[in-house]
């Protein structure tokens, strides 16, 4: 049997103006921009729940943009995949971001992106991460 990975999480960033969708529409092209499934690429725009760009009249304080995929052992090339994730963030406007990888083998670890001040703009570079790992359904013999 092969390892099964799973990586899920949520990107937030601070809800718009109903008059104001430039937030939006910068984010929702950073998620259009990314490769189609069929390419098997690290990040795909199917894993994604792209934002609409009218602001939902229900939403609180936060966009929430959650995402989730199944992969083949994917803790193996575990960089490249957060370099992809953490090139996607530096094209965004958000405030948080976590994403979680649970494996079969390594048990779950939980990556956590928090930005400076009033939250994180375009080419603004990724400066903070914090890595929380637990062992939790951990496979053992």
């Amino acid at each position: 049997m092969e390892q099964e990975s799973i990586v899920y999480g949520c990107i937030k960033d601070l809800s718009s103006n109903p008059g104001d969708v430039l937030r939006r529409q910068n984010n929702r092209n950073a998620m259009l921009a990314l490769p189609k499934s069929e390419e098997w690429p690290y990040l795909c725009q199917e894993m994604f729940s792209i934002p609409e760009l009218e602001v939902n009249a229900e939403a609180y304080l936060s966009d929430v943009m959650h995402f989730g995929a199944s992969y083949k052992a994917i803790e193996y090339e575990w960089n490249n995949w957060i370099e992809k994730f953490e090139a996607l963030l530096n094209q965004m406007y958000w405030v948080s971001a976590v994403v979680h990888l649970e494996t079969e083998l390594y048990g779950t670890h939980t990556f956590t992106w928090e930005s400076r001040n009033n939250g994180h703009t375009p080419g603004a570079g990724i400066h903070k991460v914090h890595c929380e790992w637990t062992q939790e359904n951990a496979f053992v013999r």
